[in-house]
């Protein structure tokens, strides 16, 4: 427990603010055991996360709460802002739990983000509920068909965040060796056993996909896009996004944009 010891006298004292604090835990404490109000059980709690992790959709379904459940205990005595609280700590928990069983940091950390930013914008219980239900199914559909394939190596999954999170600079193998502190030929030939693709065959799909996105949702020129990915010249931007799309970036955003743009 924190105390503060008196100089003058020798004597210990809490301070205020932690004589409130603790005052109105036991209070609370009370009030919930007279009530009958009993927060979710941990074990229960872990079960959930880990079925998200492990993509297991039947096991995430029967263990999910709704958001507006007692077990869950009150964060606001504003029921929109409560459910609002009770989003983010469960996205910022999944992501967690995601990352932790291989799903790219960057990717799961800007999925959370986007998410969070929609609960913001929402005004409903109804509307907040939906989104935290969407959100978690997203997170174990993704998680599954990540699992589909093997189980990645460390060195593979930090290989796979060094390219997330770079998709903005020229990456080469031997980036990626030095940044996972490995054997560049051992590097290479681990990552085409786990991924079932070379290392630059992933960073060009990778950077295709988020030229798909730029495409989608800014109006970026296919000339700025291409400067940003860090592309050798637009003319090799344009070849590679045909050779994985069957478009170029013009015929793509032509035929896509608008449907997207305006419903993202």
């Amino acid at each position: 427990m924190d105390v503060i010891i008196s100089h003058r006298t020798g004597e210990t004292f809490m301070p205020a603010e932690k004589q409130t604090t603790d005052k109105k835990l036991s209070k609370d404490i009370f009030r919930n055991r007279e009530n009958g109000i009993t927060h979710l059980p941990y074990d229960r709690e872990l079960a959930f996360y880990d079925a998200v992790k492990s993509g297991d959709e039947e096991a995430v379904r029967a263990l999910m709460l709704p958001l507006k459940d007692s077990n869950l205990g009150v964060l606001s005595d504003n029921p929109v802002r409560n459910l609002k609280y009770h989003l983010i700590i469960t996205v910022a928990m999944i992501t967690r739990f995601c990352i932790e069983a291989g799903m790219p940091a960057e990717s799961a950390y800007t999925l959370s983000d986007i998410y969070i930013k929609q609960a913001d914008r929402l005004q409903s219980e109804d509307e907040i509920s939906g989104l935290h239900r969407t959100l978690v199914l997203d997170y174990t559909g993704r998680m599954k068909a990540l699992s589909r394939g093997s189980a990645c190596s460390r060195p593979v999954i930090l290989a796979v965040n060094y390219i997330e999170k770079h998709l903005h600079d020229r990456i080469s193998s031997a980036d990626l060796a030095a940044c996972v502190a490995v054997n560049k030929t051992y590097l290479c030939r681990l990552f085409k056993k786990e991924t079932r693709q070379t290392i630059g065959s992933y960073i060009k799909k990778a950077k295709v996909k988020a030229a798909v996105n730029m495409l989608l949702y800014s109006e970026m020129s296919p000339l700025d896009i291409a400067l940003a990915l860090s592309f050798s010249s637009q003319s090799h931007f344009i070849k590679v996004f045909k050779e994985e799309t069957g478009y170029t970036p013009a015929e793509y955003r032509k035929r896509f944009f608008s449907t997207h743009f305006n419903n993202p």
